[in-house]
């Protein structure tokens, strides 16, 4: 293997008669004017030797008699251009630390993709493919979503590997709104974990049908009957496994295929060569009674399996494999597939398992909302014929300027043609196309119906949707959470422009991060959706624009909200001279629930008579919304308040809009101050594991931050346990739980909802924030 690697090393420093050699030896003497590039040898299908035969036979006769394909996919065009059928938009997602980015290493090299395995924290310090970032490979985690496409077989990839940590979790949100299917990557000691269920939720919202794989079947403690269990009670899905293992732990041999009826090993360099064997007598009992269990799960969502269940038919491997495909297209079955991708075993039978059982493009049903006709729902057709319509889910600031991402639904994406942004009708040329491999860019012609590609000069917004300029259509956009957590931020020394410059780039590219001014303190504040959110974007800052910035210290999203509503009659009069000012403004506020737009602010008006005049209603909207974007109690937004103006009057000289509009600001006050007001903090959602001789004092530090214990899960090693705990009380717990359970501990959390503080708490709040506003007027 490695003369074999050497030889095609050596190729670029050939002269062009010893490349015609290396062709005839390798071609045959079909061509002997062909010569091979360099640049272009890794177009070629690839070849592996066995060891014996590289040992025992000359380099040219190894060249010869070489003996094993793996599919190349090395090619920037798709294999056949219009082939939708045979096109397959996957992401691959998980829970942190379940495996993602070491099976998609795998995944690139057995499609040809890369011709080496790197690991994700490898001591060769290159790191996976898909973690092109720096940042990425020294702390090991994914931080932003990468896309590339490979070739297996006959079919083609669009691959987007996704971030696992919660506070990246738009880079999942929006990956899983262009793509067509995922593999749901488990754990086989974890299980369904946080994120899990936080992913397939995402899933659930955007109808992306899914394949699971449990990862880590080499690891101590791997069970992965357990692991389907919690499949089907934790995320309410019929699940049911289409392989099982043999061995497991440090003895984990490969995987037997319930369809094939065969035993699977993987053997070879890199576990390039699939053998298959008869199934051992010692699984032979599992075996069957896993493909009846399989047979009877398959029967609860399909109405062919059933039926047969009915009548005690028994299912060849063909109808089971075409039940399981209906099955997973319509989102009521999840098949099950295992291995252990760091020990490559199981990667191969995976991706032939998205070949069968994912859809294609022109299988998924994609709706677009056509404006000219008051956005009433349209399927889009996925035919190439058909007018261009693509959404751009995702920007990127690259070595040439930005890199809108984009997917293409109906019609072709082509270099030099002009394509329509619908927000704004603006008509823009699409100066070059290209093809994503994580951070490597290859040049395309043409895009069709179904892929995923990006492209250079084209000015817009994530979310935007484009046309040919014929159709008025605009896809729905993504859901996008709030942000959780506020950091002031100054740079070190004197402000330049990259300042700005960064800060402007990271919220075009992240709808999660935000950046404001507080209008008090006049610092720059930025909102995220974790520490490790935002503790990344300020490294971003240091490394890619050379700004070094100070942080404060971490501020919580408080909330302010209403208990009891109120009435208010309020008027304004101030006189100085000439025209003064005078608006009076009578109604009630009440609290109100949020909506389904998650719209929390509601004005209504039932002023009759003209008593206010038409035109200063808006203005007293205007002195509302002003109002709830900066409460009273400590000067953080306000939720959940409907205001009802039922009266009021005005003055034919010195009523204006300022007028009323301060007139309700100021009613907006009063009333609320009398309308039993409180603080909401934002509670966290928080999983922990940890070795099970550290479950106490694991336990009591949770107790310790009041927080509420919600579930809890024992193995044999480890254990697990679920919490609802107020994000103000989590500062500082990353290094906490690595002391209490001598660095072996992990935790992660996630926003769940806003929840009143404690009335002692809330005093102590008000006091802090009235001390902040003496020392600010000092």
């Amino acid at each position: 293997m490695s003369m074999f690697r050497s030889f095609i090393n050596a190729q670029s420093n050939l002269t062009a008669q010893a490349r015609r050699a290396f062709s005839t030896t390798l071609y045959g003497g079909a061509n002997k004017n062909a010569c091979v590039n360099p640049e272009m040898l890794y177009l070629q299908p690839r070849w592996h030797v066995k060891k014996e035969q590289a040992s025992t036979q000359g380099a040219g006769k190894v060249l010869v008699g070489m003996i094993q394909k793996r599919w190349n996919s090395a090619s920037a065009q798709p294999v056949e251009l219009g082939k939708i059928e045979r096109l397959r938009n996957i992401g691959i997602s998980a829970h942190i630390d379940s495996g993602k980015t070491t099976l998609t290493e795998r995944v690139l090299f057995y499609t040809g993709r890369i011709n080496q395995i790197h690991e994700v924290r490898g001591k060769d310090n290159v790191g996976a493919k898909m973690d092109s970032m720096e940042l990425e490979r020294e702390k090991g985690i994914t931080i932003q979503s990468a896309a590339t496409y490979a070739a297996w077989k006959d079919y083609n990839f669009n691959i987007i590997d996704t971030p696992g940590h919660v506070d990246f979790t738009i880079e999942v949100e929006r990956a899983l709104r262009v793509l067509d299917g995922a593999v749901l990557v488990l754990c086989a000691v974890s299980g369904v974990q946080s994120q899990t269920i936080t992913v397939d939720r995402q899933m659930k919202r955007y109808n992306v049908p899914r394949i699971c794989f449990i990862n880590k079947m080499d690891r101590a403690g791997a069970n992965p009957w357990k692991v389907v269990e919690a499949l089907r009670t934790k995320l309410k899905m019929h699940a049911a496994a289409l392989q099982i293992p043999m061995g497991a732990e440090d003895n984990f041999q490969g995987v037997i295929d319930l369809l094939k009826w065969k035993a699977l090993h993987f053997e070879g360099a890199d576990g390039v060569d699939v053998v298959e064997r008869d199934i051992p007598e010692q699984y032979m009992e599992l075996a069957k009674a896993k493909r009846a269990e399989l047979f009877e799960h398959l029967a609860e969502v399909d109405e062919v399996m059933s039926d047969m269940f009915i009548m005690e038919e028994t299912p060849t491997s063909e109808q089971l494999a075409e039940a399981i495909r209906r099955a997973t297209v319509a989102r009521k079955f999840i098949p099950v597939m295992m291995g252990s991708a760091i020990k490559n075993k199981g990667v191969q039978p995976l991706l032939d398992a998205v070949c069968s059982y994912l859809p294609s493009p022109n299988e998924v049903s994609n709706i677009a909302l056509d404006i000219k006709n008051e956005e009433s729902k349209v399927e889009l057709s996925s035919d190439e014929k058909d007018p261009f319509v693509g959404l751009a889910f995702k920007l990127e600031e690259g070595r040439f300027g930005q890199l809108t991402y984009m997917r293409v639904y109906q019609g072709m994406l082509r270099r030099g043609g002009f394509i329509t942004n619908v927000k704004n009708d603006k008509k823009v040329k699409v100066p070059r196309l290209v093809r994503m491999h994580a951070d490597e860019l290859e040049d395309v012609d043409e895009i069709g119906p179904g892929e995923i590609c990006a492209m250079f000069g084209v000015d817009c917004s994530s979310g935007d949707t484009f046309t040919d300029g014929a159709l008025q259509y605009t896809m729905t956009s993504m859901f996008v959470p709030n942000p959780v957590i506020s950091l002031s931020l100054k740079p070190k020394g004197k402000e330049t422009p990259n300042f700005s410059k960064a800060l402007n780039r990271f919220q075009k590219e992240d709808p999660t991060f935000k950046v404001h001014v507080d209008s008090e303190t006049k610092e720059t504040i930025i909102s995220g959706m974790g520490e490790l959110h935002l503790e990344i974007y300020v490294e971003r800052m240091r490394r890619e624009y050379n700004v070094d910035c100070v942080t404060g210290k971490p501020q919580v999203a408080f909330r302010e909200a209403i208990t009891d509503g109120s009435k208010f009659n309020y008027t304004h009069k101030k006189q100085s001279g000439g025209s003064g000012q005078y608006g009076r403004v009578q109604g009630y506020i009440e609290p109100a629930e949020i909506d389904e737009d998650g719209k929390d602010a509601f004005f209504e008006t039932r002023v009759v008579g003209g008593n206010i005049p038409t035109n200063f209603i808006p203005a007293c909207e205007k002195g509302f919304r002003e109002g709830m974007a900066k409460g009273f109690l400590i000067g953080h937004p306000i939720t959940g308040v409907r205001m009802v103006l039922e009266d009021g009057a005005a003055h034919a000289v010195d009523s204006s809009e300022l007028a009323f509009k301060i007139a309700t600001l100021n009613a907006f006050k009063e009333a609320y101050l009398k309308s039993s007001p409180v603080i909401m903090e934002p509670i966290m959602k928080v999983d922990v594991t940890a070795p099970i001789e550290f479950q106490g004092t694991v336990i009591g530090g949770i107790n310790k931050r009041k927080g509420t214990i919600v579930d809890t899960e024992s193995g044999e090693d480890y254990f697990s346990c679920v919490a609802e705990v107020s994000l103000n009380a989590m500062f500082g717990y990353a290094s906490e739980i690595r002391g209490q359970s001598q660095g072996k501990g992990e935790f992660s959390m996630e926003y769940l909802r806003h929840q009143k503080v404690l009335p002692q708490e809330q005093a102590e709040l008000i006091k802090a924030f009235q001390k902040k506003q003496k020392e600010d007027q000092k």
